[in-house]
C-alpha cells in the first residue's frame, strides 16, 4: 500500500482512518470495543475513523492487532502513514491567523484535483489581487494590525501559487455577476482584479463563469460553497460551507449530490466561459 504520493496530513488522517474503519468492520468489531482497546471510548474511534483527529502510533498499532493485521509489510506501511499525517504542513507557520476549522479545508484543497467553487459576495480566494485580498480581509478582520492582515494576505496568495504550477488541480469557479460589479477596495483595485480574473481565465487549468442579473433566481440562492473531487479513489467528494466563525464539511452521498446538482445547475444558467471573458472585457471600460 503505497502513500508516497498523497496530499497534505489532512487527507493523510482521512485516508488512514477509511484504512482502520475498513479494517473493523471486515472484522464485526464494534466502536465501543475498539475503543476499549485503546483506552478511549467510540467516540474517539468516530474522530479518528472521521481523520478528525491526530494518531497516537501506539493507538493505531494496538487496533491493528485488534483487527487481526499481522503482516509486518502491512503494518509499517500504516504506521508510517502515522507520522506522516501527524507531521505540521506548510500552513502551520500562520498558525496565528488560521482558525483551526480553515486548517481541514487547507489540507483538502491542497489534494484536491478538482475544485468547483460558487461565490456572491466576492471573487473566490484563489482568484484575488493582493490589493483585492488585502481589502476583504479588512473588511473581516477591521481591527487586525497591518502586520495581522500582511500574514493573511501572504496565507491566501501561497495557496495560490499551486494552480499556476505543473501539474495544477483544476478550478471551476462560478461567480454571480454581483461579485464583479461591487468594487471592493475601490475602482482601482477592482480594475486590477478584473483584469487578474481575465489573465487566470486564460490558464488551461481554470474555468470561469458568471452568471449574470437576467438569469432570474436559482437553486444557489442560499449561499457559496465549494465542491473538493480527489484522484484519490477511497476520498470522496465534500462540500464546504464555510460560516463567518466556523465551517461545515459534507461528505455524505446525499448531500454531496444536491451541490452537486445545484452546481450544474448553475454552470448551464451561467455564460460561457467566452462569453464570461467578453462581459469582463466590458466592465473594464467602467470601472
Amino acid at each position: 500500500m503505497d502513500y508516497s504520493r498523497r496530499g497534505g496530513p489532512t487527507v493523510l488522517r482521512i485516508l488512514l482512518g477509511a484504512q482502520l474503519r475498513r479494517l473493523r468492520e471486515e472484522r464485526g468489531i464494534s466502536t465501543d470495543r475498539a475503543g476499549y482497546e485503546i483506552r478511549g471510548s467510540h467516540s474517539k474511534i468516530s474522530r479518528m475513523e472521521l481523520g478528525r483527529v491526530g494518531f497516537k502510533e501506539r493507538d493505531v498499532s494496538d487496533l491493528l492487532t485488534l483487527y487481526g493485521v499481522s503482516d509486518p509489510a502491512e503494518r509499517a506501511s500504516l504506521l508510517e502513514l502515522v507520522k506522516k499525517a501527524n507531521a505540521p504542513a506548510w500552513w502551520h507557520r500562520y498558525g496565528d491567523v488560521l482558525p483551526s476549522w480553515f486548517e481541514v479545508y487547507l489540507g483538502l484543497e491542497e489534494a484536491a484535483s478538482l475544485l468547483r467553487t460558487y461565490e456572491v459576495q466576492f471573487v473566490p480566494g484563489l482568484l484575488q489581487t493582493e490589493d483585492y485580498a488585502e481589502a476583504v480581509v479588512r473588511l473581516g478582520y477591521s481591527d487586525a494590525s497591518d502586520e495581522e492582515v500582511e500574514r493573511r494576505v501572504q496565507l491566501r496568495t501561497t495557496r495560490q501559487r499551486r494552480f499556476a504550477s505543473p501539474g495544477a488541480p483544476t478550478l471551476w469557479a462560478v461567480l454571480d455577476e454581483a461579485v464583479v460589479r461591487r468594487p471592493v477596495g475601490g475602482y482601482d483595485v477592482m480594475r486590477r482584479q478584473v483584469e487578474h480574473l481575465i489573465a487566470m481565465s486564460e490558464l488551461p487549468n481554470v474555468t470561469l463563469q458568471i452568471v449574470p442579473f437576467g438569469a432570474g433566481g436559482h437553486a444557489a440562492a442560499g449561499g457559496p460553497f465549494t465542491i473538493l473531487r480527489f484522484a484519490e479513489p477511497d476520498l470522496s467528494d465534500i462540500v464546504y460551507l464555510e460560516q463567518l466563525t466556523s465551517a461545515l464539511y459534507l461528505d455524505k452521498p446525499t448531500d454531496v449530490d444536491t451541490y452537486v446538482r445545484v452546481m450544474n445547475e448553475l454552470s448551464i444558467k451561467a455564460l460561457h466561459p467566452r462569453t464570461t471573458r467578453r462581459l469582463l472585457l466590458e466592465l473594464l471600460d467602467g470601472v
